[in-house]
């Protein structure tokens, strides 16, 4: 098994995110027991590239899909595509919280703007290009749960994170015979720059609870003998 650490990752880097509305019927399958988010017949997906680099527990890049779920009436984000050019982040995603990766070989250029391209063994996934814009002010706080299908159930993992964001442009290509196939069908809705992020993934294993101290002995009760006579 390669070896991994523990729940929760602190992670650091870059992202590159994009928005899209996506009809319903174009939505990849979601975490058992959640639904898609569903806003006029249309489903909220999220694509991103990222690279976990400064003082990130692990340093890699990854490609993403994700969909806006709800669990009951709780929103969540649930990953349905990932893919990782780092062996312990996909066995620690996998095996702590469900989270699907797979490996790819990645190209991510960040000397003008930013070019981003990964493949598979067997598949060309998908290639973006941006064009970060105006920076909007501050550092901007995100706190979610992400849903996935973990041992035949229902995992809920924490995130929080903290970035500089920017808007930006983005173009998408995706090929017609890969799993990203939808992603190249229409222009994003919304694309950002999400600049020095931190995230914290996971929740912190609870300890466990010291065991009960046994019961006190009663306490024996001596009575003097009364006198005869």
């Amino acid at each position: 098994m390669t070896p991994y650490p523990e729940e929760p990752w602190h992670l650091a880097g870059q992202m590159y995110l994009s928005l899209w509305l996506v009809p319903s019927r174009e939505l990849p399958p979601v975490a058992d027991g959640t639904r898609p988010v569903a806003i006029a017949g249309r489903g909220v997906v999220g694509a991103a590239w990222v690279v976990y680099e400064n003082d990130s527990v692990l340093h890699y890049n990854e490609l993403l899909r994700a969909v806006l779920v709800r669990d009951g009436h709780r929103p969540r984000v649930c990953i349905t595509d990932i893919w990782v050019d780092s062996a312990a982040s996909m066995a620690g995603g996998r095996e702590l919280w469900g989270i699907p990766k797979e490996m790819a070989d990645f190209d991510i250029d960040r000397t003008a703007g930013v070019r981003a391209g990964a493949v598979t063994r067997k598949d060309a996934l998908a290639t973006a290009a941006f064009e970060p814009g105006r920076r909007i002010p501050g550092r901007w706080p995100l706190t979610y749960r992400v849903a996935q299908t973990l041992d035949g159930g229902l995992k809920t993992s924490s995130v929080r994170s903290r970035s500089t964001v920017r808007t930006a442009k983005a173009r998408w290509t995706a090929h017609e015979s890969g799993p990203l196939r939808g992603l190249g069908r229409r222009p994003p809705l919304l694309s950002l720059a999400l600049n020095d992020f931190t995230i914290r993934f996971g929740d912190t294993a609870r300890a466990p609870s010291p065991p009960s101290a046994p019961p006190a002995p009663e306490a024996c009760t001596w009575n003097e003998p009364t006198g005869g006579g």
